[in-house]
């Protein structure tokens, strides 16, 4: 199984973005119930590095249809904003 990546990022404020993209090696999303993006970071720093394009690394929601064994076998995501919670775009309702 190859990491799933994320296609886009529309969160402008998080460190990890560029141009759009997460350049963070990988990201974790949720908890149980949530499909948060848990690696958001607003911070003045950038993290990761202009050649990334951020994996899957884990996800914690069980509820998802992509989900299987805390793997995301979604071909992409994208994370943007839900409300005021930055979320898992792509998520899927098991």
């Amino acid at each position: 199984m190859e990491m799933t990546q994320v296609k886009s990022c529309e969160v402008g404020n998080c460190a990890y973005n560029s141009d759009h993209m997460c350049r963070a090696l990988a990201i974790t999303i949720g908890d149980l119930n949530n499909p948060m993006c848990d690696t958001f970071c607003q911070s003045s720093t950038k993290g990761g590095f202009e050649e990334n394009i951020a994996g899957v690394g884990a996800c914690k929601v069980d509820a998802c249809n992509h989900n299987h064994n805390l793997e995301c076998d979604c071909a992409g995501i994208d994370v943007g904003y839900k409300g005021e919670e930055v979320d898992c775009l792509s998520f899927m309702s098991s």
